[in-house]
């Protein structure tokens, strides 16, 4: 059904990012699948769903209802949002139920299985081994850092919901590290990383495609350039010819660590 989300406010500027705690406000999948899908489908553009549910249950019927619909290309599994008071945790920081919740749903579904996964976590690592060992095709990562902002004239949080999820420049040397980290693992899989978080220009997004990295979100850069992924793709582009590669590919994972 649908979600209406956290109280306000749900969102602040902060140095070099943002926090948000907006808590997957939606419409839920039945109105998406009856009102927005048709309408992305007359866009020229891939469509990855982003979907969860407040118990392994409900990822599990969602991802039932989703299964068939025209115009799907890949369903992404949202275990990582730091808002959601229903889920008590991040479900992707607890390595075990990322791999009961992906099982579950790999079996309801024969489209690209993607799975989010949170840098709230000591080790990335396991629940990135979790869910590439449960059949998941991606993964990505990373979803946003908690934090909190104050209002020091009031001494309260100034978010509603007291944190929120920090986003932009700010926690783009976490989300490259992480990406390193499980570059390794999804290797091992044979699978690919949709690398995230901070991406702004064509050198961010060349940092992750480096780090192990297939591809690349833009999320809080659209806010303010919203024709952002053309000038990355441009950049990218000219950079592969700068350095005489043909492809994308013969860039990710390329990384030599010092020492």
């Amino acid at each position: 059904g649908p979600c209406a989300g956290l109280e306000p406010p749900r969102m602040i500027e902060t140095p070099a990012g943002m926090l948000n705690a907006i808590g997957l406000q939606n419409v839920g999948v039945e109105v998406f699948l009856s009102d927005k899908l048709p309408r992305l489908r007359e866009l020229p553009v891939r469509v990855v769903v982003n979907c969860w549910g407040n118990s392994e249950d409900e990822y599990e019927d969602v991802v039932a209802r989703l299964e068939g619909a025209e115009g799907i290309d890949a369903i992404e599994l949202n275990l990582a949002c730091p808002n959601k008071k229903e889920w008590q945790t991040i479900f992707a920081c607890d390595p075990g139920l990322t791999a009961r919740i992906t099982a579950r749903v790999r079996k309801r579904t024969r489209a690209p299985l993607w799975v989010k996964l949170s840098p709230n976590v000591t080790d990335i690592r396991e629940s990135a081994r979790a869910a590439a060992g449960e059949g998941a095709d991606a993964l990505c990562l990373v979803n946003t850092l908690r934090g909190m902002a104050i209002d020091i004239e009031s001494r309260a949080p100034i978010i509603g919901n007291n944190q929120g999820g920090l986003s932009g420049p700010a926690i783009k040397p976490v989300a490259v590290l992480k990406t390193h980290q499980v570059y390794q693992v999804c290797r091992d899989h044979g699978i690919p990383i949709i690398g995230q978080g901070g991406v702004t220009t064509a050198d961010d997004a060349l940092e992750f495609l480096i780090a192990g990295a297939s591809a690349v979100g833009v999320g809080t850069a659209l806010f303010y350039d919203p024709l952002v992924c053309k000038k990355i793709n441009d950049g990218i582009v000219a950079y592969l010819e700068r350095h005489e590669l043909t492809e994308v590919s013969q860039l990710v994972g390329t990384l030599v660590l010092n020492g």
